[in-house]
């Protein structure tokens, strides 16, 4: 399948989508605390996203993911499944939602400290949040997506870190995963795709703070670094406009880093 402009009808609907992941990852914020467990989040989130906001949380039973929400703690990377193992303080959390409302989806992640964070634990997450918005930066019709990657490996240099290759963003529409994939990193494979007016796509930098290297956990799902180094995530939707690009899951309070 190709990659799909949105009309307007459907940017609506992608926009509400957007809003009620924000909406999630505000509600569920005061509850990263030392003492809870992960499968406590993903009970929250559910039952909000289910009860409050009528919608359907995207990861559940997706190619037989068993959750509603991803929670990614430490040096998991990505697609971690909410379960027993209570939160610490010093830890760092990937929480990943994603919302489906009236057939389209949104998908947006935060990396939360639990409690107060080491210094490389801040520093990475930090940088990693940077990235995430030195690739939003990119966007705008006429670029070309290979500008994204070029961008975030740019960025990354300077703090001596190391970006996860196996995953990447993705289009996102009425399909969870669509064309085209955006990289993090520069590749010429995609040189030749450029943005236009209508493209909804997520930019989700994993960063990792030792070697870019992972391996999965046995549950088939669970990435890790390979080197147990800590690895942060940050995503947002985004919609290509006229004339640069909106953030369909912008939270209320959430100020984009400056001098970027």
């Amino acid at each position: 399948m190709g990659i799909t402009i949105k009309d307007k009808a459907a940017i609506e609907k992608m926009r509400v989508a957007g809003r009620l992941t924000a909406q999630t990852l505000e509600m569920i914020a005061p509850h990263v605390k030392a003492g809870v467990s992960t499968e406590q989040l993903d009970q929250i989130c559910h039952d909000y996203i289910v009860n409050d906001l009528q919608a359907i949380p995207a990861p559940l039973n997706y190619k037989g993911f068993p959750k509603s929400i991803c929670t990614s703690v430490n040096n998991q990377i990505c697609h971690g499944i909410p379960g027993p193992k209570k939160l610490k303080d010093g830890d760092i959390i990937n929480v990943d939602i994603s919302v489906i409302k009236d057939g389209y989806h949104g998908d947006s992640s935060i990396t939360f400290f639990v409690g107060e964070p080491s210094v490389l634990a801040k520093r990475l997450v930090d940088a990693t949040r940077e990235c995430l918005y030195v690739g939003i930066a990119q966007v705008k019709p006429g670029a070309s997506i290979k500008d994204i990657g070029k961008a975030i490996q740019e960025h990354v240099k300077q703090y001596n870190y190391s970006i996860v290759r196996e995953y990447c963003g993705h289009g996102i529409g009425e399909g969870f995963h669509e064309e085209p994939q955006i990289l993090h990193y520069e590749s010429n494979e995609q040189a030749d795709v450029i943005l236009k007016p209508g493209m909804c796509f997520t930019i989700e930098p994993m960063i990792n703070a030792g070697k870019r290297f992972v391996k999965h956990l046995p549950d088939n799902w669970t990435v890790v670094t390979k080197d147990r180094s800590l690895s942060a995530q940050w995503e947002h939707t985004l919609l290509v406009t006229d004339d640069g690009v909106d953030i369909l899951t912008l939270r209320e309070k959430e100020i984009p880093p400056e001098n970027l």
